[in-house]
């Protein structure tokens, strides 16, 4: 565990608030709920990641190991075994340490046993199924439905999965004009997972010429490294939105973090979904979300290389969309759980 830096600030009166959240996409959605949490008295949980690594300088953040039970079909079983028992006992020692009395999660699984153990001490329980999921839930979303006091989905399609829950669906297409880009192209795999097919497939565009522009690519946690290019394993993520500022075409997986994050900097979108059969996911919630991204006008989607070929040219005179996660609906909903008297004399 990675111990949460001192929070030298007067904490105000109020419940004790735990924002749990595994790397990536989960995490940067419970920092678009910062007007709900950024004057009470919250900690955060989440992954042993770059973005993690950041939040821990600027809030009280406990760090857990990357753990996901999809790992048990395409990776290691014993190893992954070991992290969850690991991410088990550590996550009791951070609740049982804190005592929140209300834990807002977002997802996946390394922060499951933080959500199993604030049951335990008798917090409430407010579960945020994924902006990943149109159609269908995580493996997390209904592993934690049954310990939620409120469950809250953001696509009106799983309401007929957990009819008891909330529908908020944030995603909206701004109307703004994107800023001016330089010719740069920036390819990021994520926060936590390499992703090989997708960068070797970019080098090889690169190698032929279809690429001029720079190129920075972002690999993840041992991503293979095409010479001839510059390459990072991983950024803190401030640097990452600086870069995107300039940026005029992003190569990302299909995690509603990376795509997001593009969208609201006005880049030109280009994404590729891992997908399960090669070996690359868990599952193929990456190719639903993409589907539904490009749906809406917002990305291309390129599963191969003859594609994200065809992508890069459209990419360069087709107009750029802009888009946001604005969660307005949902923070008002939870300041009206805030709000409740028993908190009050809390």
């Amino acid at each position: 565990m990675s111990d949460a830096p001192s929070d030298t600030r007067v904490k105000p009166k109020g419940p004790r608030i735990c924002l749990a959240g595994s790397g990536g996409g989960h995490v940067r959605q419970l920092l678009d709920l910062e007007p709900v949490w950024h004057d009470q008295n919250f900690f955060l949980v989440s992954e042993d990641t770059a973005l993690g690594r950041t939040l821990q300088e600027q809030y009280p953040t406990y760090l857990l190991p990357h753990f996901a039970w999809g790992q048990l079909r395409i990776g290691n079983p014993l190893r992954t075994l070991m992290t969850a028992f690991k991410s088990f006992i550590l996550s009791g020692r951070i609740i049982l340490k804190e005592r929140p009395q209300i834990l807002v999660s977002e997802g996946a699984g390394a922060v499951y046993f933080a959500v199993l153990w604030a049951k335990l001490v008798g917090a409430r329980i407010v579960i945020i199924e994924s902006l990943a999921r149109f159609e269908g839930p995580s493996l997390f979303g209904r592993l934690a439905a049954p310990l939620a006091d409120d469950l809250i989905v953001q696509a009106p399609l799983l309401k007929k999965i957990f009819p008891k829950a909330r529908v908020f669906d944030p995603l909206k297409i701004l109307e703004a004009t994107p800023p001016p880009k330089k010719p740069f192209v920036f390819v990021t795999a994520g926060a936590t997972l390499p992703f090989d097919r997708m960068v070797e497939g970019v080098a090889k565009l690169h190698q032929e010429g279809a690429i001029p522009e720079p190129i920075l690519i972002q690999t993840g946690v041992g991503g293979v490294r095409p010479p001839g290019l510059e390459v990072v394993e991983g950024l803190p993520f401030d640097e990452v939105k600086a870069l995107l500022r300039d940026t005029s075409i992003v190569v990302c997986h299909g995690g509603t973090g990376s795509l997001i994050t593009a969208l609201r900097e006005g880049c030109q979108v280009i994404t590729m979904p891992r997908l399960a059969e090669l070996g690359e996911h868990y599952d193929d919630h990456q190719a639903e979300i993409t589907d539904a991204f490009e749906k809406r006008g917002l990305v291309q989607v390129a599963n191969n290389v003859d594609e994200l070929r065809v992508a890069f040219e459209r990419a360069r005179t087709r107009a750029p969309v802009m888009a946001t996660s604005d969660p307005a609906e949902l923070v008002a909903f939870l300041r009206s759980l805030l709000d409740d008297p028993r908190w009050r004399s809390a």
